[in-house]
């Protein structure tokens, strides 16, 4: 979230005064950077990274979800930009009356994420040979990533491939629950940089059954370690999964149909690895250099918005 530093904002901006500020979180440390950059005239962006709005529910406080989405509204329209990931978002923000969107997708790292990192040692701690199906997980294990459909997907999977490992990346308040109702998966813990790399390119499919995403970055990651994906038709799925070519895409909160997909698909680990391949082939054209060259030219819009009052 961070702390509010609205004072120290202002003191640091006013010895060296930005062309722009760009605000990345909506938490405190967020509000302190914009009302500091509006306080010294500086013109602001932000992005809409994650949806807090969503969460609400899956914490207890549905209610608020009216509120919580109210504020993330005031905070944006006080931009000059709000950068979004995906044109559904965008679509389902100006809807709820946000202005001024700008959709900037999301690439990836093709040589970080690689399928050269795979390791048959690495798989061979999970129990796995080269001939099993391993599928993983990869995210926060909280309440908000659906757990109780990759639950229900990987018990589904397990009928038709006894065989088949689930490696759980990431921690979160979820994990103690996922032990108890899978104790035959393998919780990796959070792991970053090359190890992380390690462990996508070891895997052969990741299941991906979150419903509150702005995007979904394991996603590109996961193509571009030449895994296949079964997620969502939504954020980066939606955008980068074509079904049945990269890997396979359920309509939008169906859960019968992903759990029908998990278990047609890890019936053929030929056709999961042919789909992870086609899907590496995809992510090596998802640079990151065009995406930077597109948020440079929404920096100039927002100085020239900022400069006529937007």
């Amino acid at each position: 979230m961070g702390l509010p530093a609205t004072g120290l904002l202002e003191q640091s901006w006013s010895r060296q005064r930005p062309d722009l500020v760009h605000i990345a979180t909506e938490g405190p440390l967020g509000w302190s950077a914009l009302r500091a950059a509006r306080r010294l005239g500086l013109p602001l962006v932000s992005e809409f990274r994650t949806n807090f709005h969503a969460y609400s529910r899956h914490y207890g406080f549905g209610v608020m979800r009216r509120w919580v989405l109210a504020y993330l509204r005031h905070f944006h329209n006080r931009c000059a930009v709000t950068m979004v990931p995906t044109s559904g978002l965008a679509a389902e923000l100006a809807a709820a009356g946000f202005d001024r969107l700008k959709v900037v997708a999301r690439g990836v790292d093709a040589s970080r994420f690689n399928p050269a990192h795979r390791s048959e040692d690495l798989r061979a701690s999970w129990g796995a040979g080269p001939s099993d199906l391993v599928l993983i997980a990869v995210g926060r294990v909280a309440p908000e990533k659906n757990l109780e459909l990759l639950v229900a997907a990987f018990r589904g999977i397990c009928r038709v491939r006894p065989d088949a490992r689930l490696v759980v990346v990431g921690d979160g308040p979820g994990q103690s629950w996922m032990e108890r109702e899978l104790p035959q998966a393998i919780f990796a813990g959070r792991r970053l940089g090359h190890d992380l790399a390690v462990h996508y390119a070891s895997a052969d499919m990741l299941v991906f059954p979150s419903l509150t995403e702005t995007f979904g970055n394991v996603t590109l990651e996961a193509m571009a370690s030449g895994l296949a994906v079964l997620a969502f038709d939504y954020g980066a799925a939606g955008r980068a999964v074509s079904n049945g070519v990269h890997g396979w895409v359920a309509p939008y909160n169906d859960a019968a149909s992903f759990e029908r997909l998990a278990v047609m698909a890890a019936a053929d680990l030929l056709e999961i690895r042919r789909l992870g391949a086609e899907g590496r082939r995809a992510a090596e054209s998802m640079s990151w250099s065009a995406i930077v060259r597109q948020v440079s030219d929404i920096y100039g819009q927002a100085i020239d918005l900022h400069q006529v009052g937007f």
